[in-house]
Formats: C-alpha cells, sequence, structure tokens
C-alpha cells in the first residue's frame, strides 16, 4: 500500500491541530479562528516539525471558500442585492481607491516602484468574505439589513478584484513588469470588454436558465427520498458551478459559488439545501483559516516590524475609518457605519491572489508578499475583537460626542413621518419592526382587516417603497429610541418585534414600556433556549419559530381526526 498520501496527511493535520488549539482559544476567551491560524503556522514551512502540504491546504481551502458563498447565496436574494446598491456600489468603489492610494503612498515612501505600489494598494483594499461571513454568523446579523449591507459591499469588491485579476497581466509590460512574459497581444479595450461581458453573460445564465433548471433538479432529487443523493445535489451543484464560472467565464470560485446559491434560494428545497452543507461549509472553512497560517512567515515580525505595523494601520484603521465615514455620508446611523467598518478591517483569499499574481509579473517584491501575508493574519485575529467592540464603542461615542448625537439625529426624510399621516396610524395602532419575510406576512394580514399599523425599518429604499404604496412607514434602527418616537410607540397598541435576529430586542421592548407601560409587544426567536430565556425576563409574547409550525401541524392534524360525537347510553 502506498502510504505516501499527503492529502490525508493534510487534512489529519489541519484538523487535528486546528481542533486543539481552537479549544485552547475558546478556553482562553479568545476568538477559535486565531487557534485554527496558530495551527497553520505550526504544520506550515516556516516551522520545524512536520511540514503539511500548502499547495493541497490552499486547494481545500478554495472548496471552503466556495461552500460559504453558496451558503450566503442561499441566504440572500437578488431584490437584497438590489435594495444596498445605492451604497454597497459606490462605497466599495470610493474605499478600494483610498485603501489603494494609502498602500501606494507607503510603498513609495519604501521606495518601491509605480507598479509595485499599485499591486500592493490593490491587495490592502480587498477583505476577505469568508472572514466577514463566519464573524455575521457568529454574531446572528447576517440577514439583518447592516449584514446585507457589508455583504453586498464585498461582492461589488470581488466583481471589481475580478476585473483587475484580468486586467493585471496585459498591463504588466506598462507598469514595470516583466514585459517578455505579459506582451499585450490585443488592444486592452478589447481585454476590458471581453471581462465585462464574460462576466454579464456568466449573471444573465444564473438568474434566467439558472433560476428554473436549479429548483427543477432539486425539486426532482427530493422526490427519490435519498438524503444522501440530495447532499450531493447541492456539493455539487455549488462546486461544479463555482467551477464551471471560473473555467468558462473567468469569474472567481467564491462568485460563481455565490450566484449559484442566490438562484438556488429560488427553490422551495433552499432552507434544507442550506442545513444540508453547514457541515462541509463549517469544516473546510477551518481548513482556509489554516492554510492562510501555513502561508505566513514570522521572520518578517523580526525583519520588518515598523512596515508590518504600517500595513496593519492602513488595514484596520484605515480602511475602517474610509468605510464608516463613507456610511455615514450615506446617511446611515452609526451603529451601521461601525458594522461595515469592522468588516472591512482586515484581508484574505483575494489579497492573496492579487499579491502572488504581482510577484508572477514582476512587480510586486517578495517582500511585498510576505507583508501581505502578515497583514491578513494579524487583521483576521484582531477582527473579531473588532466586532465584539462595536457596541460598546457606539455608547461611548454616543456618550462623548456632540457631533456623533447631531449625526444620528439630523434629519432623514423617511426618519418621520409625514404631516399628512392620518390619525389612525397615530393612536392605537400596531407598530411592526422589520419587513422581511415574516413582516411583511404580518402586515399584509393586517392591511386585509383593516388595522393600523407603522412599519419601522433600516432599510431607507424598502420605507420609500412602502411611503409609495401608500404604507406609513419610518426608516432607522429600531434600537435607536427615536425611531420608537418617531413611529409614536407612546400612543401604540402592540409593538411587533418580526426581526431575524434578537440582538438589540432588549433594548427596544425597554424603550417601548419605558414610553408606554401598557403597551403588549409580540417577538420571535429562533432557538428554545433563547425562547426560554425571554419568557423568564417577561419580555413579551414569545413565538419559536418551530414550536408555532409543530402547534399548526398538530391543530391542523387534530381537526382532520377529530372524535367522533359519544353515542347516547355510552
Amino acid at each position: 500500500m502506498d502510504h505516501n498520501v499527503t492529502l490525508i496527511t493534510t487534512i489529519a493535520a489541519g484538523f487535528g491541530v486546528a481542533l486543539i488549539l481552537g479549544f485552547l482559544a475558546e478556553r482562553l476567551r479568545l476568538p477559535a479562528l486565531v487557534g485554527y491560524l496558530v495551527a497553520g503556522i505550526i504544520i506550515g514551512p516556516a516551522t520545524p516539525g512536520f511540514v503539511a502540504d500548502v499547495h493541497i491546504a490552499s486547494q481545500l481551502s478554495e472548496i471552503g471558500v466556495m461552500l460559504l458563498m453558496f451558503g450566503v447565496g442561499l441566504h440572500f436574494s437578488l431584490k437584497d442585492l438590489l435594495a444596498v446598491k445605492r451604497i454597497a456600489l459606490p462605497g466599495a468603489v470610493v474605499q478600494m481607491g483610498l485603501a489603494t492610494v494609502l498602500g501606494m503612498a507607503m510603498a513609495a515612501w519604501w521606495g518601491w516602484s509605480f507598479g509595485g505600489g499599485l499591486v500592493f494598494g490593490l491587495s490592502l483594499s480587498c477583505a476577505s468574505t469568508v472572514v466577514l461571513l463566519k464573524a455575521l454568523e457568529a454574531r446572528r446579523v447576517l440577514e439583518t439589513m447592516n449584514g446585507r449591507i457589508a455583504v453586498g459591499w464585498l461582492v461589488v469588491e470581488d466583481l471589481a478584484t475580478v476585473l483587475v485579476l484580468v486586467l493585471l497581466p496585459p498591463l504588466a509590460g506598462v507598469l514595470g513588469g516583466n514585459a517578455a512574459a505579459t506582451a499585450l497581444t490585443q488592444p486592452l479595450w478589447v481585454t476590458i470588454g471581453q471581462t465585462l461581458l464574460q462576466v454579464g453573460a456568466f449573471i444573465a445564465l444564473m438568474l434566467v436558465a439558472g433560476r428554473r433548471v436549479l429548483p427543477q433538479m432539486l425539486r426532482h432529487v427530493a422526490r427519490t427520498g435519498s438524503r444522501e443523493l440530495f447532499t450531493l445535489a447541492v456539493i455539487a451543484s455549488a462546486i461544479g458551478i463555482a467551477y464551471g464560472a471560473a473555467h468558462l467565464f473567468q469569474v472567481s470560485f467564491a462568485l460563481g459559488a455565490f450566484f449559484a446559491g442566490m438562484v438556488m434560494r429560488e427553490s422551495e428545497f433552499s432552507h434544507r439545501a442550506a442545513e444540508e452543507s453547514l457541515p462541509l461549509r463549517d469544516a473546510f472553512s477551518v481548513l482556509f483559516f489554516v492554510s492562510v497560517g501555513m502561508l505566513f512567515d514570522p521572520v518578517i515580525l523580526l525583519q520588518e516590524p515598523l512596515h508590518v505595523l504600517g500595513v496593519v494601520a492602513i488595514i484596520v484603521l484605515g480602511k475602517a475609518l474610509a468605510a464608516g465615514a463613507l456610511v455615514l455620508a450615506f446617511r446611515y446611523p452609526l451603529n451601521t457605519a461601525l458594522t461595515v467598518a469592522a468588516s472591512l478591517a482586515q484581508i484574505g483569499e483575494f489579497s492573496f491572489i492579487l499579491a502572488g499574481l504581482g510577484v508572477t509579473l514582476g512587480l510586486l517584491p517578495q517582500e511585498g508578499m510576505s507583508l501581505v501575508l502578515a497583514g491578513a493574519l494579524i487583521s483576521i485575529a484582531i477582527n473579531p475583537f473588532l466586532f465584539a467592540a462595536i457596541e460598546p464603542l457606539r455608547r461611548w461615542v454616543l456618550k462623548h460626542s456632540n457631533t456623533a448625537r447631531k449625526l444620528e439625529l439630523r434629519q432623514d426624510p423617511y426618519a418621520e413621518l409625514p404631516m399628512s399621516t392620518e390619525r389612525r396610524y397615530l393612536e392605537g395602532q400596531v407598530v411592526l419592526v422589520g419587513y422581511g419575510r415574516v413582516g411583511r406576512r404580518i402586515a399584509k394580514a393586517l392591511a386585509e382587516r383593516g388595522i393600523p399599523y407603522v412599519v419601522a425599518e433600516q432599510n431607507r429604499e424598502l420605507v420609500e417603497g412602502l411611503r409609495k404604496q401608500g404604507v406609513a412607514a419610518v426608516s432607522g434602527d429600531a434600537a435607536d429610541p427615536s425611531v420608537l418616537i418617531q413611529a409614536h410607540i407612546a400612543d401604540a397598541a402592540m409593538l411587533v418585534l418580526a426581526l431575524p435576529d434578537t440582538l438589540h430586542v432588549r433594548q427596544m421592548v425597554d424603550t417601548a414600556k419605558t414610553l408606554n407601560p401598557a403597551i403588549e409587544v409580540i417577538l420571535r426567536t429562533h432557538s428554545e433556549d433563547e425562547s426560554t430565556l425571554l419568557r423568564r425576563e417577561g419580555l413579551g409574547t414569545i413565538f419559536f419559530g418551530e414550536e408555532e409550525l409543530a402547534k399548526g401541524m398538530v391543530h391542523h392534524v387534530l381537526d382532520r381526526f377529530s372524535p367522533p360525537a359519544v353515542e347516547a347510553g355510552h
């Protein structure tokens, strides 16, 4: 038997060491991913002892990226993407531009060439989708408005990076790279046009043909009753479409998998598909962090500590401040600005690809690749702490800064109800917080029965659309007391929290009961433990999704098989 099984040894070592160090990290109250990164350093070529196969680990991590992006697509519809286009598109482009300029300025200070500085700056400008998704999922804010903005922002960044990766080789000679290896065989405008056509063709194919084929395929497979066949169909779709997108349309694996998940969301089996792929997604995402650690050489920390510090400053401070300022400029709340800032304060997979291509083309010095890897490792390790600091920082800033308070209270055309709003929407109404899948159904039922209600929703574009339909709605985060005040919570009969997360539920309920002690509160939860805790605290009437579904099904079954009337004399 051949024992030269590098694939198995790499997986065994990666999972085994990651398990031990991830467990130790959690016991030390550190994020588990810090342990995964250290595990990669231990089994990587930069440290003595066993060395895993870096190339194989990199390919395994790509599978993790595909599955994670596929899972995001299953929860992220085209409507969600279009809903945040006004901030995600200009925000991502401007933020990438600012980060690139900062990187180029630092590289020029070190004496690097213009081309090397450009590649270096671009490598620092694109954040890791994997890191973002793990952070949002851990805090259960992936399906909130803040989560959608952050994901949409990174989707735009990924599309821009794909364009850069295609354009960099033909431009390498002009930028001072290996002109012989990158001879321009066709005009630049032709290359740009081909790239845009390829990306556009893939997206069109997925949105037109994919939306019909994938749901139908899942439906036919589900009818076989085979669980393993269903799981195989989901995984084969995610990885197969991602590979096809990269091979045929020059689209990245991550974007290909994302659009595959987004069109599969049209199927009634999308939730089951997400559940079936979850174990593999989690396992391979661990290998992603391990592979990042394997690429890192700690010697760079000793050789160029100031350079490393400068890179980390650009990633963690420069990008975060630029993104936060842009979000505030679009008149979004401070909480949204801090969430997007924390989301972008790291770099990952696309940065490695860009930097590696820059070294191959003779543009980026080898030191640049080492600095990018060091910046990635440190920023990924810091990122969970940045997310944990969002709410304390928000409270501190609002307490100590008049400017911040003014920004929170500044005039938003949709932040308050129009003067022409009818009286029945201001007294005895239902205040409905959240207008997602659940909120829409509640609003429809209220409208059918003529019950007045006011919607409080973070998505300003959604509020604008509701206003055009004649629905009373205010924009903003209901965790901010001013939003509930503008919805006239003080005179409302009921508060319904139809949010996909319960992060700020207690704060909303406290505000409502302070302003209106007699108000009735209805809210939803996603876990039995959370439901029990909220009931114990007496926050209101709690609806736990699985429990209510079971009650409805039981009620239907018992009605169908109601006991026959008792015969006389028995």
